[in-house]
């Protein structure tokens, strides 16, 4: 019995000796199977990328186009996830989403930062985690970032004061209503204004920020209306300002005796005032979004972008807006 017990368990032994054997891979098998797999799951790109898009504030009519167009573009590539993030014009919030961001690990950033100095740290954060960013519309502070894409804020600012020295023969009142001061472009659509004027006889006789908001643009120029008889032009940063003093001169009485001229240039909006003959003319600021979609996949992609995109700018006035407007600069 105890000779039979033995000989069972000698052959369960061969049994799985010849059976490990059978189930080992040879080295040509694994070429074949494991190894060629690494090998294509290096050299292929990711199959999906996830891009986060930090927009300062969805308050504007100008921003929500701007994502509208950064969505249209992303749609026709599947490869590509966007989630977008409004920061409801709070500078804090903004810093949060991109921190979440970051702590998402998404493949790219796309932010159109609020107030540059406050952005800066975060955008840096992003960029030392390896996470490409792509600053549209608005700076911050440095270079640090992967690529600006915008229009030159201040050459626009410049043909804007050219237009209106040449509008008013060169002397007239003007009430500048800005945009966000803290901001790049408000700086810039300001700094730009003044150097195209000072050899003038513009006066500026009244100046407000209206933090590109419609609302704050009426209720500025209601002050300045109770306060000066004459004031021939408005010049404000954005179309939403030109079209809040409008409405305040209207509600006065006054707004055949001012002109009014607006950046943004939107088709529903600024062009459709000139056409309406609210405006008196308006400078495009082109939303960058489609831009920003190509440079995102070329990053990605490990292709290389330049480090600035300037994007070109129209003037609409009633002698040209039907035309489609004439290219400045």
């Amino acid at each position: 019995m105890q000779h039979n017990t033995a000989r069972y368990m000698l052959s369960l032994a061969a049994t799985a000796i010849v059976c490990l054997a059978g189930c080992k891979k040879t080295p040509s098998d694994a070429t074949d199977g494991s190894s060629s797999g690494q090998a294509d799951g290096f050299a292929a790109a990711k199959a999906t990328y996830t891009i986060g898009m930090s927009q300062c504030n969805l308050g504007e009519p100008w921003r929500v186009q701007m994502n509208d167009d950064v969505r249209r573009a992303a749609e026709a590539h599947p490869e590509l996830k966007m989630i977008f993030k409004d920061a409801q014009n709070d500078t804090l919030k903004q810093r949060a989403h991109v921190e979440e961001f970051i702590g998402a690990g998404v493949d790219l950033i796309i932010i159109s930062p609020k107030e540059a100095q406050p952005l800066t740290e975060p955008v840096a954060k992003a960029m030392e985690a390896g996470i490409p960013v792509i600053v549209l519309d608005r700076r911050v502070i440095g270079d640090n970032y992967t690529c600006f894409i915008g229009a030159d804020n201040r050459l626009i600012g410049r043909e804007a004061g050219e237009w209106i020295v040449s509008a008013l023969g060169g002397k007239g009142n003007v009430v500048e209503l800005k945009g966000l001061m803290t901001s790049t472009p408000g700086q810039d659509r300001h700094s730009g204004f003044r150097e195209a004027i000072k050899d003038s006889q513009i006066n500026i006789i009244f100046e407000a920020d209206m933090k590109w908001l419609e609302p704050d643009a009426r209720k500025e120029m209601e002050s300045a209306l109770s306060r000066f008889d004459q004031i021939d032009l408005v010049y404000a940063h954005n179309d939403p300002g030109a079209h809040g003093a409008w409405l305040a001169a209207n509600a006065a009485g006054r707004e055949g005796q001012i002109r009014f001229v607006g950046i943004d240039a939107l088709p529903h909006e600024g062009v459709l005032y000139v056409k309406e003959g609210i405006l008196d003319a308006t400078f495009q600021y082109p939303t960058g979004g489609a831009e920003a979609i190509d440079a995102a996949l070329k990053i990605l992609r490990g292709e290389s972008v330049p480090k600035e995109i300037t994007l070109g700018s129209r003037v609409f006035t009633k002698e040209n807006v039907e035309a489609g407007g004439e290219p400045i600069g």
